[in-house]
């Protein structure tokens, strides 16, 4: 495999050391008892303490292995309704939290929203009672509004996990980035990473940028002024407006997709020219750390943000590891609220306030 690797001019492929994790933690996750996580529903990241990410962090860790066995399921699901409700399209999200809940063992139903009486003229609101009157257990919401997930929280007796809410937040995609930078750097915390392209139309941008500023990382945002919100300054991160500059010694590059249904004006002059200064290279990326990872949390447009060679490289690139990190964090967030459920639902049979 290294005289391959050495002979098509790569580098040979390094696995690097994951971080050891303490052993009272690999004891309770063994045991299926849950790390602390006071929260009912996952909505986003500005609510999480470093602790909450820490938690989910480290039970997606436990997740993540056992998706490499051969029995990949457990029944901290069982009994549970999951409704997978998805407003805008998605191929990885939605087949990642449907992965995830079957393996938990919920039964599992994704709501064909384009034929919902939501195009009948009915309101999220009314929408939100109707399910509430089936009593699920767990529902995922994707939803082209900044705000609709939280408006339908408030709404419905179940735990709520935001599949991604207009331009606000992905808090899950932000997870599994968290996830994949630990196990590929063995920590999630003084690292320098570069947030590259459409950060202004971008919720997986606002969510790392609050999921590493959290973990006491530094970020850097890179892409033409167009494609920058005002005022990125205030979130404590570097602003560049040159790719080689921004890359300069950084430990992870994160690219975004362009999202052209979201741009309602000329924001670039054209694919050719974004590639050209802010595409993603070989000579871009030597600018980096040589042990520098890539990535992008897909769809990717090859030859626009990222260009093939790059993406496809096993030495740098850990776009693969993203997709299969996914499953292992909605699988542990999903873990962590159904078993707050239960306690509350528990408490209050019982006649304890909570």
């Amino acid at each position: 495999m290294r005289q391959f690797a050495q002979e098509q001019g790569r580098r040979p492929s390094i696995t690097l050391p994951r971080r050891a994790m303490p052993a009272y933690k690999a004891a309770t996750l063994q045991k299926g008892l849950p790390m602390s996580f006071p929260h009912r529903h996952l909505l986003g990241i500005e609510p999480l303490s470093p602790p909450d990410i820490t938690a989910i962090l480290d039970r997606a860790d436990f997740y993540a292995d056992l998706n490499r066995q051969a029995d990949k399921h457990n029944d901290v699901l069982a009994g549970m309704t999951q409704i997978n409700m998805f407003f805008e399209n998605s191929t990885r999200t939605q087949a990642s939290f449907e992965i995830a809940g079957k393996r938990l063992g919920a039964d599992v139903m994704n709501m064909a929203m384009q034929a919902s009486s939501i195009k009948k003229g009915e309101t999220l609101i009314d929408t939100a009672l109707t399910l509430n009157a089936m009593h699920p257990d767990l529902l995922v919401v994707r939803h082209p509004q900044s705000g609709a997930v939280d408006l339908l929280a408030q709404k419905v007796n179940c735990a709520v996990l935001n599949a991604g809410d207009g331009s606000h937040e992905h808090p899950t995609q932000a997870l599994l980035d968290a996830l994949t930078i630990r196990r590929a750097k063995g920590r999630l915390h003084r690292l320098s990473v570069a947030i590259c392209g459409d950060v202004a139309h971008s919720r997986v941008a606002r969510s790392n940028i609050m999921l590493l500023g959290k973990m006491e990382n530094r970020v850097r945002l890179v892409g033409p002024p167009t494609l920058l919100p005002s005022g990125v300054e205030d979130l404590g991160v570097e602003v560049f407006h040159d790719m080689r500059e921004g890359l300069k010694d950084v430990d992870v590059v994160m690219m975004l997709r362009l999202q052209k249904e979201r741009m309602d004006g000329g924001f670039i002059p054209s694919e050719r020219e974004y590639f050209h200064r802010y595409g993603l290279d070989a000579e871009k990326l030597s600018y980096a750390k040589p042990d520098a990872i890539v990535m992008h949390p897909g769809p990717m447009n090859r030859g626009v943000e990222i260009d093939g060679t790059i993406a496809d490289d096993i030495n740098r690139s850990v776009i693969q590891e993203q997709v299969e990190m996914g499953v292992a964090v909605r699988m542990a967030a999903m873990d962590l609220l159904a078993r707050n459920l239960r306690a509350k639902r528990g408490a209050k049979a019982a006649g304890v306030m909570v």
